[in-house]
């Protein structure tokens, strides 16, 4: 199981530095949250992303505030985001995300935040997850490793999808409109570009898996359903997804994959 790690050093009741002060280690429950979002800025010198304890908050290029490429919500209390992950068994249809944003069997999700890097931990009825973030050292990229461990005693079979929501701009509310989406090799790279913006109309923003056999939409109405939330999308409900792409959507990036039979660590 994932469970709070005694040997922290510093202990203030929800975090600790480890004893060689390279990580700071969180443990987060719905009865034992931070008093407010605790952060790990990963960053380089023309791209960088927020990451809080409950998951990943948002993402910018060159500018964090005239190029979002994904939203800042800037609220304390729900800590909203726009990018996340869900995993789900494909014999229950029993879904989950690897960071605290749906409801799961277990509470208990560990988050441990070092230089230049994030990993979130948790245990939901023996499938182990580990979700690693960070960002390129030289390059405007975000790298997203999710490594599995199977600890159930049965085969798995297992769905996993990532999702963002474009902003490519300042506020979403003002770019929406004029996002435009696109897919390559099989579904496997969804793009998204803003011609609209006057500073960055040349810039491209994609969203990558390295599985060719995936499905993916950039609807994000078909993806939450109607007044669903990320907590609980329609998305989930499905086998797949629709495929849909171009303009005069409601802009997001889902692309979905099927794991193989899990035995033991997989990493996708």
């Amino acid at each position: 199981m994932v469970l709070p790690r005694p040997d922290l050093i510093f202990q203030n009741g929800i975090g600790g530095f480890t004893k060689d002060g390279r990580e700071y280690v969180i443990a987060t429950s719905k009865g034992n949250p931070t008093p407010a979002p605790w952060v790990n800025v990963l960053a380089n010198n023309l791209f960088g992303t927020v990451i809080s304890e409950n998951g990943m908050a948002y993402t910018w290029a060159e500018n964090s505030h005239e190029y979002r490429l994904t939203p800042w919500y800037n609220d304390p209390v729900t800590d909203s985001s726009g990018e996340t992950m869900y995993l789900r068994d494909e014999e229950t249809g029993h879904f989950w995300s690897p960071t605290p944003l749906t409801s799961s069997e277990s509470e208990i999700y560990l988050s441990r935040h070092g230089f230049g890097y994030s990993v979130f931990e948790h245990n939901e009825g023996g499938m182990v997850t580990e979700l690693w973030v960070y960002v390129a050292l030289d390059a405007s990229v975000k790298f997203s490793v999710l490594k599995i461990r199977n600890e159930t005693g049965r085969s798995c079979k297992l769905s996993a999808t990532s999702y963002v929501e474009w902003v490519l701009g300042d506020m979403r509310n003002k770019t929406s409109m004029h996002i435009n989406t696109s897919a390559d090799l099989n579904g496997s790279v969804i793009y998204a570009a803003n011609p609209y913006n006057t500073d960055y109309a040349r810039r491209v923003a994609f969203l990558q898996t390295d599985d060719t056999s995936c499905s993916i939409t950039c609807d994000r109405t078909e993806f939450i359903g109607r007044n669903g939330t990320l907590k609980k999308p329609a998305a989930m409900l499905h086998s797949r997804l629709s495929g849909r792409k171009g303009v005069a959507f409601d802009p997001c990036a889902a692309i979905q994959s099927i794991l193989s039979w899990l035995r033991g660590w997989d990493v996708k």
